[in-house]
């Protein structure tokens, strides 16, 4: 009985501790990108919150049960002309330096600080008791993201995104370097900072709380991501058991 016990014990430490799911980030722009990763709250830190990936690099990351967290890219873009161009973000030897877009303090490993709008965003939340994925365009965008699970049961679609929605940024939303360089399109919310957009006040509420001409920009760029807060219905997916590949550009 005693043995039988701690064969059940163990399993179920094992269980708990055991990881939830692997991440694979793929970059496929064709210049270097630094992801970020925010944890959420009680939930242990990954990769030091933030890594370098060079063109057409991998990385895998495994995630612990019923972790949450997302990711999210850093960069400098330049003009976009088919394809991501050169960019740079700027670290000294120490990991201290910025990034045009996303930055997330001024260093390479987050460490627990989220990045700066606009940023897109890939968001997790793990076994509970599905996982619950999206891309998000909710905080604006920098460059496109995509999400694709493998090895799990139930829905598990594909969230795919691969417009570059900066070329199209209406003018009040763009972010723009000081020779002009389109680099981020905010969101309405965070550009106007207004109830009606953010889903605030009077307007945190699914039913009074609606598209606008802005969000219908993101949606129509990427239909399955996140354009505003409330949009739930077409754009939060669930799988259970898998694992993930973040693939950017």
């Amino acid at each position: 009985m005693v043995s039988h016990f701690l064969v059940l014990l163990l399993s179920l430490l094992l269980f708990i501790g055991g990881d939830a799911a692997l991440f694979t980030l793929q970059n496929k722009c064709n210049i270097t990108i630094w992801p970020g990763i925010l944890s959420g709250g009680g939930h242990p830190l990954l990769m030091n919150g933030g890594l370098q990936l060079q063109q057409n690099e991998t990385a895998q990351i495994k995630a612990p049960t019923g972790w949450s967290g997302r990711f999210w890219p850093r960069t400098q873009c330049e003009n976009w002309s088919g394809s991501w161009p050169r960019t740079q973000c700027n670290f000294d030897t120490t990991g201290k330096g910025t990034c045009a877009t996303a930055d997330c303090g001024g260093v390479l490993q987050c460490n627990g600080a989220g990045g700066t709008p606009p940023a897109s965003l890939a968001e997790f939340t793990l076994d509970s008791p599905m996982d619950f994925y999206d891309v998000s365009f909710v905080d604006g965008f920098n460059i496109p993201m995509s999400v694709y699970p493998s090895g799990g049961s139930g829905n598990c679609s594909n969230v795919q995104c691969s417009s570059d929605i900066n070329l199209q940024c209406p003018q009040e939303l763009q972010v723009k370097t000081t020779n002009g360089t389109i680099i981020g399109c905010k969101s309405a919310c965070l550009a106007f900072n207004k109830p009606e957009y953010c889903c605030s006040e009077e307007f945190n509420n699914p039913n009074i709380c609606k598209p606008t001409k802005y969000s219908q920009y993101f949606k129509t760029a990427c239909p399955d991501a996140y354009s505003y807060p409330y949009d739930d219905a077409t754009s939060t997916f669930t799988c259970k058991g898998a694992d993930y590949l973040i693939s950017f550009c």
